[in-house]
C-alpha cells in the first residue's frame, strides 16, 4: 500500500515538473516575443557627399537595442537631406552625417544662418555660465583710448544663440589672446560680428532664455554718461 501511494506520489511530482517547466518556457517565450524590436536606418550603398538621399539610397535592418545616439528608425525621416559626410553600405545613417533645413551635419546651423565665432573681452564672469542654446545680446566698445571719455559703446545685436564656448585664449586680430564665442546668426548678423571682431572689442550680455524683449540700440558715450546727459531709468526697464 505504502509502495502505491509513493508511486502515485512520483507521478504527481513529475506531472507538476513537467507542467511547471512548460509554464517557464511558455512565459520566457511571451516575454522574448514582447521586448520591442525596432529597425536602423542605414545606408543601402556607399554614399558619397552632397548626396541627396532618396528612397533607394537607405533602407532598414532589425535592431536589437536602443538606436544609436543619432540614428533614425523611419526611412522617410532622411529622404531629402544631403549626405555631409561620406557613407559607406550598411552603415548607420546618423544626423551627424547629414545636412537639412534644420541642421548642417549635426554642427547646429539651420538653413539660412551662419555660425560666427567672436573673440571677446572683459566678459570672463559670463563666458564662466554660457552654455550651448543660451541666448546673448553682443555689445561692441570702441575709442578706449587716450581719451576715455570718447569711449564708445553699442548693443549692436540681440537675442543671438550660443553655438560653442572656448574659454581657453586665442590670438584675436587684435593681436589680444582672448576667449571665442560662436554664434547662430543671419547673414547679415554675420557681416557685423566679422567686422566688430576685427576692429573693436567684442563684450557679450547674457539673457534670461524667455526674454524676447529689445530696446534702443543707440551708442553711449562714457562722457555723456559721466556729465549726466543721459539718464537711465531702471523702473522702466523692468
Amino acid at each position: 500500500m505504502k509502495k502505491d501511494n509513493l508511486v502515485k506520489l512520483l507521478g504527481v511530482a513529475l506531472v507538476v515538473a513537467i507542467i511547471s517547466t512548460g509554464l517557464f518556457y511558455m512565459f520566457f517565450a511571451m516575454k522574448a516575443n514582447s521586448e520591442v524590436r525596432t529597425t536602423l536606418v542605414v545606408a543601402a550603398k556607399a554614399l558619397k557627399p552632397g548626396t541627396v538621399l532618396a528612397e533607394g539610397d537607405v533602407k532598414t535592418i532589425p535592431w536589437p537595442g536602443p538606436l544609436p545616439k543619432g540614428g533614425y528608425q523611419d526611412p522617410k525621416a532622411v529622404v531629402g537631406s544631403t549626405v555631409f559626410d561620406t557613407m559607406a553600405e550598411e552603415e548607420p545613417v546618423l544626423t551627424t552625417r547629414l545636412a537639412s533645413g534644420i541642421s548642417a551635419g549635426g554642427a547646429g546651423v539651420p538653413e539660412g544662418m551662419r555660425a560666427v565665432s567672436v573673440h571677446v573681452t572683459d566678459s570672463t564672469g559670463v563666458l564662466a555660465l554660457l552654455r550651448s542654446g543660451q541666448k546673448v545680446d553682443v555689445q561692441v566698445v570702441v575709442g578706449r583710448g587716450n581719451k576715455p571719455e570718447e569711449t564708445e559703446v553699442r548693443t549692436v545685436l540681440e537675442n543671438l544663440a550660443v553655438l560653442s564656448v572656448t574659454p581657453q585664449p586665442e590670438q584675436g586680430s587684435q593681436g589680444q589672446n582672448l576667449p571665442v564665442v560662436t554664434l547662430l546668426a543671419k547673414p547679415v548678423e554675420a557681416d557685423i560680428l566679422a567686422l566688430a571682431d576685427s576692429g573693436a572689442r567684442v563684450r557679450v550680455v547674457l539673457r534670461n532664455p524667455l526674454d524676447e524683449s529689445s530696446r534702443n540700440r543707440n551708442p553711449l558715450t562714457l562722457g555723456s554718461v559721466m556729465h549726466g546727459a543721459v539718464r537711465i531709468d531702471v523702473a522702466a526697464q523692468r
